[in-house]
């Protein structure tokens, strides 16, 4: 009885019960996210974001291929909800919300100092309300930033211990964790525990990259967004056209859900990229009933 209430509750997550017996047994065979990590890579057609940024940017609305992949992004989440799962000290949970972290710096010079913001969304929410709440936390931490955020403090906290009790504290952070006794206020500011992680390296004009999901904390989903390119297509009648395509680099956990599963998700995530329009309507169907 103890078990069930210490060991298996957590405030990031309700434990997945109802696991196929492959399910069950993949976190015991594959028992680090560094062994269980597959990588997928996409260009996507810019003509689509490129008309409706266009289109937003007419109307006073600032959106850029960043918002228009994180709202794709918590979109494809909230449909397809076995994405927005992790594994925990073997064990498969399922997240209430949808939360997406990323870096930001006030310049792109050498020696500014960037700054992490973790946004919490219930998955219904249309890509104006997503870009509205990107924009707002962009802003207070770059134009309108006075002092620190609170992931910045513990951050700042963290590494004012003396260097070698820092590896003691996270190694017992980590221990914490694994055993679900890790404290929800240090959860909460941690960008480490989130639904997806995105790193924006167009914005440095460079190609996407397949970046590694954590060990700490619960990222099953790491986005990088890459560099356009003008690629030959084959169009219509078998026309060669030249297309501008943005590059996409995806690392995922493999453990909480099938290859099915996440190539139909991706199908998903591929329509909504190319026509964002489809995300201005409020998503009707909740969390939980997905």
């Amino acid at each position: 009885m103890l078990e069930g209430i210490m060991f298996t509750k957590r405030p990031d997550g309700v434990l997945v019960k109802d696991l196929e017996p492959m399910e069950m047994i993949m976190p015991y065979i594959l028992k680090k996210r560094y062994d269980s990590m597959n990588m997928y890579e996409e260009m996507f057609p810019c003509e689509g974001m490129d008309e409706y940024i266009r289109e937003k940017l007419d109307q006073g609305v600032r959106i850029g291929y960043m918002h228009i992949l994180i709202a794709a992004t918590v979109r494809m989440l909230a449909l397809r909800p076995l994405l927005n799962r992790f594994v925990m000290n073997g064990r498969i949970y399922q997240r209430e919300k949808i939360w997406v972290s990323f870096v930001v710096h006030p310049t792109l010079k050498d020696g500014s100092v960037g700054t992490t913001i973790k946004l919490c969304f219930n998955g219904d929410e249309s890509i104006l309300e997503i870009a509205e709440a990107i924009n707002k936390a962009i802003e207070k931490e770059t134009t309108k930033r006075v002092g620190e955020n609170d992931t910045d403090k513990l951050m700042r906290i963290l590494m004012s211990i003396p260097k070698p009790i820092i590896k003691l504290v996270v190694n017992t952070l980590m221990w914490m964790d694994k055993h679900n006794i890790m404290p929800k206020a240090i959860i909460d500011l941690s960008p480490f525990h989130t639904s997806f992680f995105i790193t924006n390296l167009k914005s440095l004009g460079l190609n996407h990259i397949f970046h590694h999901v954590y060990e700490f904390g619960t990222t099953g989903l790491f986005l990088a967004m890459g560099k356009e390119k003008t690629v030959p297509v084959i169009g219509k009648g078998d026309e060669i056209k030249q297309e501008k395509q943005m590059g996409f680099g995806l690392v995922s956990d493999e453990r909480f859900c099938d290859g099915l599963y996440y190539a139909m998700s991706l199908r998903q995530m591929r329509k909504y990229m190319k026509n964002p329009k489809l995300l201005e309507n409020r998503l009707e169907l909740k969390l939980e009933e997905a």
